[in-house]
């Protein structure tokens, strides 16, 4: 098994004011030639954004987009369906930009931050006719088992978004001292596992929160957790 670690601190930092980002790849003014992406997976960026900001409409083609809302509620806008849409904390967002897709994302809530994940998968079909769908997730579903958020839409899983792209996105809630084996679909898939909070070990890697570790060759391996732990799997073809 091959691993290689991504600290929290040593992510792509960019501070907008109104928006406070994070970027586990290249992206926008960080630039790491080692670090442009990881197989298919091109973009995890970990964003804070200000009461009411947001980014305003602007242009995707040919790229898999999905968003985790973890804190706050975020507001989607495309020209598919010209309406804001909220998206909160438990569901999931995806968008297949396809052919090409205008949008607009903005913190819904002028109070209070929010907090989410934004992840760009490399699609296996271009210029394929753009899509949006969203999906609420049960938190009950994920304590100490996988929850399956994201799967191809060639595949025959039930219960998830789909994209196009041989991907997986799933997450879990681990309790304190638990042992969880994660085991790919594909051994020729590598899987990026992001700490979304607590304290765990992966192959005697001690990971924390917003730690993360992108996994090859290997056909499973183990977690260890030392507190409660929030984790998202991001298991996508090595392109």
């Amino acid at each position: 098994m091959n691993t290689k670690i991504h600290r929290a601190n040593n992510r792509g930092y960019a501070n907008h004011g109104w928006l406070q980002a994070n970027h586990s790849f290249s992206f926008a003014n960080y630039f790491n030639k080692d670090n442009m992406h990881f197989g298919a997976l091109r973009v995890l960026n970990d964003d804070v954004i200000a009461p009411s900001m947001g980014f305003g409409t602007h242009p995707h083609d040919n790229m898999e987009i999905i968003t985790i809302p973890l804190k706050g509620v975020l507001k989607h806008r495309d020209n598919m369906q010209d309406q804001w849409i909220p998206v909160v904390p438990g569901e999931v967002q995806v968008m297949s930009a396809g052919t090409g897709v205008q949008h607009s994302e903005i913190n819904g809530s002028a109070e209070t931050h929010l907090s989410l994940f934004q992840i760009w998968i490399i699609p296996n079909k271009r210029n394929v006719q753009p899509r949006y769908d969203q999906k609420q997730f049960d938190e009950n579903e994920r304590k100490n088992k996988l929850q399956t958020l994201v799967s191809s839409i060639d595949s025959h899983h039930s219960n998830s978004l789909k994209i196009h792209q041989d991907a997986t996105i799933s997450r879990i809630d681990l309790d304190s001292d638990k042992t969880f084996d994660y085991t790919l679909n594909n051994e020729n898939h590598g899987v990026f596992v992001m700490t979304i909070y607590g304290n765990h070990i992966i192959n005697e890697i001690n990971l924390q929160t917003r730690d993360a570790v992108a996994i090859t060759n290997t056909k499973s391996f183990s977690i260890s957790t030392n507190q409660d732990t929030s984790l998202l799997f991001i298991e996508v073809p090595m392109l």
